[in-house]
Formats: C-alpha cells, structure tokens, sequence
C-alpha cells in the first residue's frame, strides 16, 4: 500500500477560516498557535514542504499582554532604504500605535524563512479592535476547551 502524497493541486477547497480572539493573551502562545494553523500542523495531510495550512484572523490585537518588561526592554527595527535609515520603536509605542505588527512580527518569527514562510504569513490578518470584514468567509471560532494552549492562556490572566 502507497504512502497517501497530497499533490498541492486542488488545495484550496481544503483551507479552513479561522478567528482568535488575542484579548489578554500573552504574545508567545498566540504567536505559537496561530503558526501552527497557518502552516497547517494540526491537519493529518500536514507535508513541511507544502502550504496546506488555514486562514487566521485574529482580533483584539491591541489587548494582547507583554510580560516581564518586554514592553520597555524588546525593540522593533525597520530600514527605510536610506543611508542611516535604521528605525527602532520600543514594544511599548508599538503597542499603542500599531499593535498589528507585534502579531504580524511574532508569528512571521516562527514560519520558515522561505518563499514558503511568505506565503503561509500572507493568509495572516490581524485586526487591533474586534471588527473585522472576512464574515463571508464564515470563520470558526476556535473553542478553548479543544485548545489545551488558549485553555492554559487564559487561566493565566
């Protein structure tokens, strides 16, 4: 009997929509979650070197919680392009600006670092408030009691 090989082809009738709710999460065991659907590990056709994973959207971004004295300590970096055009922001002022790209940030860390990566991290969307436009999509929200690791997230508030 043959291994079952998905072949990559028709992929897209698979793909599942998916909503989190960040609120009072810590920033590391969402980030560890969300990569883990968006690469697709939770499914038995799971194959490391193809896109098989689902859409995640996830809400609340700005309540996500930074702890220890990450919020002062860690730093985000960007280039302009220009000579001298190195940016840092503090995790703090992200936090209250753009705190979209502190998720985005964190769960583009733990995809692989490929063409591949770029694509599972393009079906990310994260939203700082609770409103999002993908209801056509019917995401399903995904429940704590079937997640030990959002369970164990929210008992440590």
């Amino acid at each position: 009997m043959a291994t079952y090989f998905p072949s990559g082809k028709g992929l897209e009738a698979d793909r599942e929509w998916h909503i989190v709710n960040a609120d009072g999460m810590p920033i590391g065991r969402l980030a560890t979650e969300v990569a883990h659907l968006l690469m697709g590990k939770h499914k038995p056709t799971y194959t490391p070197f193809l896109d098989l994973g689902d859409h995640v959207i996830v809400i609340n971004a700005s309540k996500i919680v930074l702890k220890g004295n990450k919020s002062d300590d860690k730093l985000y970096r960007h280039h302009t392009g220009f000579p001298g055009g190195l940016k840092t922001t503090k995790a703090r002022d992200l936090l209250t600006h753009r705190p979209e790209r502190i998720v985005e940030a964190a769960v583009k860390g733990m995809l692989p670092k490929t063409k591949l990566g770029k694509a599972m991290s393009s079906k990310l969307k994260v939203y700082a408030g609770s409103e999002h436009p993908h209801g056509a999509q019917r995401p399903k929200a995904l429940d704590p009691a079937a997640r030990p690791k959002f369970r164990i997230a929210k008992e440590t508030k």
